[in-house]
């Protein structure tokens, strides 16, 4: 099983590509975007983490190529879905990018071609929905012509120690056979392996991963309010806090939730448990909070500026930090979009800096920001700074001299270089 398709080519997908590349398979991958096929074909990573030269490495020996020709999947033994999952405007799993990619490799799979999802969702999609659409687009039987499987994708974008090879993999299939030549196929690359006897149980171990942090960074941000009121920082309190060595793990409080994953998740699963009559209290009620946070960033921003004898209105605003978090390049699900929303709406002018995102994208949920380039160097000639996302750029920067409000929300600016209007959210 050494010739592979990755279809997507995202921030899941093509890491894994290469991992795979570079572990003997041969790579196909695929993508409706024609811009990243071209780039991966000219060496030219449009992911900072991404080296260009392993691509062109890989590109030259041949063991790497991309495509957008989905025909192309006649070629290969085995295919991995690693395509969008986000939600639609009602907070509901959108599965459109899953179904329409099974509809689109559906009529070229060999016999005995193996199928692995790794993108994110509820429990029963792969044995349910994405099963349905195969078999209706080959004329074939899951588990019995092909073979099907989940594999969840674990991810930590800016964390130099996270691999793609040293990160354990879970896997569920079909049928015993199908489990066995998912975990067959994933042996080339990744170094262990976590086998689960279902798709369904390898898919809700995914959302236990997501839900767990959301819940937590829910708890945090919660007290990271409360404490607050009494003039306690929550962050001084998760420093003594964290020192306990069992029982603990900690979590830090932000000014939203970002990312691909935990803003997303939890919400598939409360989607899904209402089929079987289940309420899910407890994830709801992490996810308002979690939601909630933009507005607290803005009630502290209100407050500075008042204290500074100015209103939101009119107001020059930078903020700190498009990316979802620290030293990435990855905007997705970025709680800063939702400030640049909240601030412009209550009338301030507002810009943005982002080293890592020179140039907001094109995305689904915030077209009308896309194009909008970052400042070229931070400075004092604001009215006010938010800082959303910890740069070490951020951490770095002396802000002691500036005579206007900087209100940060991660807690990311030392004492020494701190204004003295300074604010945390």
């Amino acid at each position: 099983m050494n010739q592979i398709a990755i279809v997507g080519l995202g921030y899941v997908g093509l890491p894994l590509a290469l991992q795979f590349a570079r572990s003997g398979a041969k790579v196909l991958g695929l993508d409706i975007d024609s811009k990243k096929t071209d780039a991966i074909l000219a060496g030219r990573s449009y992911i900072k983490h991404v080296s260009g030269d392993d691509m062109s490495a890989h590109i030259a020996s041949g063991a790497l190529d991309a495509s957008t020709d989905f025909s192309r999947i006649g070629e290969v033994d085995a295919v991995i879905l690693c395509v969008p999952t986000p939600l639609n405007h009602f907070r509901e799993p959108d599965l459109s990018y899953v179904l329409k990619t099974g509809e689109a490799i559906a009529p070229f799979l060999r016999d005995g071609a193996l199928i692995v999802l790794e993108s994110t969702t509820y429990p029963g999609t792969t044995d349910g929905e994405l099963r349905e659409v195969l078999e209706a687009g080959s004329g074939k039987k899951a588990g019995t012509d092909f073979h099907l499987a989940f594999s969840p994708e674990r991810e930590d974008p800016g964390n130099p120690d996270s691999k793609v090879a040293s990160i354990p993999k879970v896997v569920g299939g079909l049928t015993p056979e199908c489990l066995e030549k998912a975990l067959q196929l994933y042996s080339i690359a990744i170094q262990k392996l976590v086998p689960v006897s279902s798709c369904r149980v390898a898919e809700a171990s995914k959302l236990l991963e997501n839900i767990f942090r959301s819940v937590n960074i829910a708890l945090v941000n919660e007290l990271k309010v409360v404490y607050g009121a009494m003039d306690i920082d929550i962050w001084e309190v998760i420093e003594a806090a964290k020192t306990k060595p069992f029982g603990f793990m900690p979590f830090y409080p932000g000014p939203g939730l970002g990312g691909h994953c935990i803003p997303i998740d939890p919400f598939y699963l409360t989607w899904k448990a209402r089929e079987f009559g289940q309420h899910t209290r407890f994830i709801e009620l992490a996810g308002e909070i979690n939601t909630a946070m933009p507005d607290h960033v803005v009630k502290v921003s209100f407050e500075a500026l008042n204290n500074d004898a100015k209103a939101i209105k009119g107001a020059k605003i930078l903020l700190l930090g498009l990316a979802y978090k620290a030293n990435v390049d990855d905007d997705r699900e970025s709680p800063t979009y939702k400030l640049i929303e909240k601030f412009e709406d209550l009338g301030g002018e507002v810009f943005y800096h982002d080293p890592f995102v020179p140039v907001i994208p094109m995305t689904r949920e915030h077209a009308k920001y896309a194009g909008r380039q970052s400042e070229a160097e931070v400075t004092g000639d604001y009215d006010l700074i938010v800082l959303s996302t910890g740069h070490d750029v951020y951490k770095e920067h002396d802000f002691s001299g500036y005579g206007i409000p900087l209100v940060d929300t991660r807690n990311a600016v030392p004492v020494g270089n701190r204004p003295t209007n300074y604010y945390k959210a």
